[in-house]
């Protein structure tokens, strides 16, 4: 989480919205980062999330290593509860472990207004362990939305 920390606060830099990213492999080293980019893209699907699973799908497809895009042996560790789209793009992405830091009670997928990724209709179901430094991902969230007020 601290290195989804570091890429969230990277994001700032351009004026994005601080959420980071990290993937990582069933070994515990990092795959992939993101960060949000939406701003600095002019890209509205550039979440943090989105940017990690491209960046790690491609590393792993590349690197001859796993199932191309099937990121079934990774865990995803994101500064923010994932919203529907990068909660959609978990799933298609068959990630089995979400791990996030503070809750998103006005967008939020893994379980504050939807639970996208423990929905039994979808195909494929992810493991999700909130609240991990929640507070310091939520301090910075804050502190960014209080300056842009």
């Amino acid at each position: 989480m601290r290195l989804a920390l570091e890429q969230a606060r990277a994001a700032e830099t351009t004026g994005d919205v601080p959420i980071g990213a990290v993937v990582v492999g069933p070994d515990g080293a990092v795959v992939a980062t993101g960060r949000n980019e939406r701003e600095a893209l002019g890209d509205p699907t550039a979440h943090a999330e989105v940017q990690a699973i491209r960046a790690a799908a491609a590393a792993l497809a590349h690197g001859g290593a796993g199932d191309g895009w099937r990121l079934a042996d990774c865990t995803l560790v994101v500064t923010l509860e994932p919203c529907a789209m990068c909660a959609g793009a978990i799933v298609l992405a068959r990630i089995p472990r979400v791990v996030f830091g503070a809750w998103d009670e006005k967008a939020g997928a893994a379980g504050s207004v939807f639970d996208i990724l423990r929905e039994r209709r979808l195909n494929h179901w992810v493991e999700v362990y909130p609240g991990v430094l929640e507070e310091e991902c939520g301090a910075l969230l804050r502190g960014f939305f209080a300056q842009h007020r």
